[in-house]
């Protein structure tokens, strides 16, 4: 089962997957699709507050972080990593569960990095919003190195994030039922 849906002018066939008995999602994953990293960042830096620095979590945002980025002729874009790295000094650290991650994750940022976000306009982004778990993981390490939040966006807003007036995303996805309609 699929689901087919335009995204910045382009049109995409997600695979629908399930994650309880009564809830599939489309699996929206943008690795290795260049022409969909170069639109999607186009078309999001429009929507864009004005910001210092971009922020995303590993793994699935960094393709389009780094696309904005270099859209923007920017040379640096900050990742909250999944694990800490040995090069990490004085780690920042939480937690997060996630809709499509089975267990308990940890987002850390790099002390350097939280050094580089202080007083800072930063433009949080992610390739999809759910639960919005991820988001405010993110969020939380921000605040703790001091920068200051100027926007939130994904590329899509699934689910009960759609709602959200915090945020700025292209496109809605859907949530569906197990024969692949979509949940009303």
């Amino acid at each position: 089962m699929f689901y087919e849906m335009q995204i910045a002018g382009l049109t995409r066939q997600l695979p629908l997957c399930k994650v309880t008995d009564t809830l599939y999602i489309g699996a929206f994953v943008i690795f290795g699709d260049v022409e969909l990293t170069v639109r999607t960042a186009q078309a999001l830096l429009e929507k864009a507050p004005e910001h210092d620095v971009i922020v995303t979590a590993e793994s699935k945002g960094i393709p389009i972080a780094y696309e904005m980025a270099r859209q923007e002729g920017v040379n640096r874009y900050i990742i909250a990593r999944k694990a800490p790295k040995l090069y990490m000094k004085n780690v920042f650290k939480t937690e997060v569960k996630s809709i499509t991650t089975e267990k308990v994750q940890v987002l850390c940022l790099d002390g350097e990095d939280a050094e580089y976000l202080r007083g800072k306009r930063v433009l949080i982004v992610d390739d999809v919003i759910s639960t919005g778990e991820s988001l405010n993981a993110i969020e939380t390490l921000v605040n703790q190195a001091g920068g200051n939040i100027v926007g939130k966006m994904a590329i899509l807003a699934e689910g009960d994030a759609q709602g959200r007036e915090d945020i700025i995303y292209l496109e809605p996805l859907p949530l569906f039922n197990p024969d692949g309609t979509v949940k009303a």
